[in-house]
């Protein structure tokens, strides 16, 4: 039996792909791009689509109009469930978390243009990309506090995670919010740059990131994230096997045309740039 999908759900995320980037926006710029239960089940359903596309090679997330996003909309993820009963609000939680899950071990290289207001569940999105670069003229904020709860939904330890801990404590703590320059200074995203000269720093890392060997990424970002939590025995020992089974996965061939290059040709420097991956033997 085919799903049957809510016409309007289709419309709360917007998605166009130019020259192997795709990019997914937020598509309620009326609410700040509030994430309602219908927005996660499309973002669901536009993650899926995207993962295993050869014309994708990396995938841009933000929002459309002046907000990245406000957070979870407080009328239809939490009043609307509330009253329908506690299985409302899990299956809401569910279909949220699972797509930022999705996000973090993402196949591709994913970026966050925050292009405007970040707060609250917006942290999950944020902290599920690989490289996060904000506009100057962002606002991020854990307001939860300001209305008598804590930041739920994995914000706090978003925050926790990112942010040196008395930095993330008065973040949390104050409610205050912080510019695109402060959340980069503080490590809640990657770089903040003037938004006239955000979309074109994000196209620009994107490009970059084309050129590199897709294995060799994936395989990069998802060691950097299962590392966070192991000892330096542990890790050293994983990133052993990691790249063993990156050599299974086209690896070894990617490794011996660069040092081609490098030894051989002598046409790439690995300190001045990428080797190039179209001559990889396949």
């Amino acid at each position: 039996m085919s799903e049957q999908i809510d016409p309007s759900e289709l419309e709360t995320v917007a998605v166009t792909i130019e020259n192997r980037i795709a990019w997914v926006k937020y598509n309620r710029p009326d609410k700040r791009n509030c994430m309602s239960p219908k927005l996660n089940r499309q973002m669901t359903r536009v993650l899926a689509d995207l993962e295993f596309r050869e014309d994708v090679g990396v995938v841009v997330l933000t929002g459309e109009g002046a907000a990245f996003s406000a957070g979870m909309d407080l009328q239809e993820y939490f009043r609307e469930n509330e009253q329908k009963g506690l299985w409302a609000t899990r299956k809401a939680q569910r279909e949220a978390y699972n797509w930022w899950e999705r996000l973090r071990w993402y196949e591709k290289p994913t970026i966050g243009m925050i292009n405007g207001w970040c707060f609250g569940g917006a942290y999950g999105p944020l902290y599920a990309v690989d490289i996060a670069i904000s506009s100057d003229d962002a606002k991020f904020g854990l307001s939860e506090i300001n209305w008598g709860i804590l930041p739920g939904g994995g914000a706090s330890k978003v925050a926790q995670e990112l942010m040196p801990l008395r930095k993330a404590m008065y973040h949390a703590m104050m409610g205050e919010n912080l510019t695109g320059k402060q959340a980069e200074a503080q490590g809640l995203v990657t770089e903040s740059v003037p938004h006239d000269q955000l979309k074109a720093r994000v196209v620009e890392i994107a490009e970059a990131l084309l050129k590199k060997d897709a294995n060799a990424l994936r395989a990069t970002k998802w060691a950097m994230r299962r590392m966070v939590e192991m000892t330096y025995d542990n890790a050293e020992d994983y990133l052993i096997r990691a790249q063993e089974a990156l050599n299974g996965f086209g690896g070894l061939e990617a490794r011996k045309e660069a040092t081609k290059q490098f030894l051989d040709e002598k046409t790439f420097k690995p300190g001045l740039g990428t080797f190039d991956i179209t001559k990889i033997k396949k």
